[in-house]
């Protein structure tokens, strides 16, 4: 497969994501992750694909590299690792200028969006994700 196209979401850090420590909690960082996934389907995949698939979290692996506080400015980028079968696997790394905040891989299942039940996504929606060879020559 090709390279993922990076999708970068700003992120807004509100009070009610600080903790007794004055820094982000936990929490947060996976609504973080979430809200990032979610914007990088909605904004890469095709309207039709939008409209009958959901995405479920199966698994978030976060490894904390510096804490974030109140009026940081920070970025998640997030790249789509691999899909296989109805699952994708994302990376996400979380910024604070070029500071890395936190790294998060995490795991996902989608979903049709009217049965409710795992969805295999058509190669030409997988491939709007990933930059094609010949591409980045033209």
């Amino acid at each position: 497969m090709s390279d993922s196209i990076p999708f970068d979401v700003p992120i807004g850090v509100d009070p009610a994501d600080i903790d007794f420590m004055g820094h982000v909690n936990n929490a947060s960082y996976l609504k973080w992750v979430q809200e990032a996934v979610v914007s990088h389907w909605q904004k890469l995949a095709p309207a039709d694909a939008v409209a009958s698939h959901l995405w479920v979290a199966l698994k978030h692996e976060i490894t904390y590299r510096k804490p974030t506080f109140l009026g940081d400015d920070v970025i998640a980028t997030v790249l789509l690792e691999k899909v296989q079968g109805a699952r994708a696997f994302y990376d996400t790394v979380i910024r604070r200028g070029e500071e890395v905040l936190a790294e998060v891989k995490s795991s996902w299942c989608c979903l049709d969006a009217e049965t409710l039940r795992p969805a295999r996504l058509a190669r030409e929606v997988i491939d709007q994700f990933f930059q094609r060879p010949d591409a980045a020559k033209a």
